[in-house]
């Protein structure tokens, strides 16, 4: 596990683009009607927004709560941009965000409490 939490420290910024970019492209690709998979999308949008903090929240790089806000920010211009593209842009689901973000956090506290890794801070 302490290998795992190395590699997402190491390599925070690539998997955090990664994730941002994959929830732009499933957030905003214009589709007739949703796919069915499991869960509500509530649970969806948690998930993914707290994988979404999870790297930079692990690592703790400078400024780390600006860029929770900004993931909080990005949550909300999302479904400010989803009715443009076929899509429905819902207060809930931005509120789903929110709280995924803040999970985020405290997973990502949690596991350095369990699996301290040292490691330096930058950038």
């Amino acid at each position: 596990m302490r290998f795992f939490i190395r590699f997402i420290k190491h390599y925070w910024i690539g998997i955090t683009l990664g994730i941002l970019t994959a929830i732009t492209a499933l957030s905003l690709w214009p589709v007739d009607e949703l796919p069915p998979v499991p869960g509500t999308d509530k649970t969806h949008h948690l998930i993914a927004y707290a994988a979404l903090m999870f790297p930079a929240a692990l690592r703790k790089p400078d400024r780390w709560i600006l860029l929770c806000l900004c993931f909080i920010a990005y949550g909300g211009l999302i479904e400010l941009l989803q009715p443009y593209v076929n899509r429905y842009g819902e207060w809930l689901d931005m509120a789903a965000n929110t709280a995924g973000v803040v999970c985020g956090l405290i997973i990502a506290g949690l596991a350095n409490k369990v699996f301290p890794v040292n490691s330096n801070r930058s950038r």
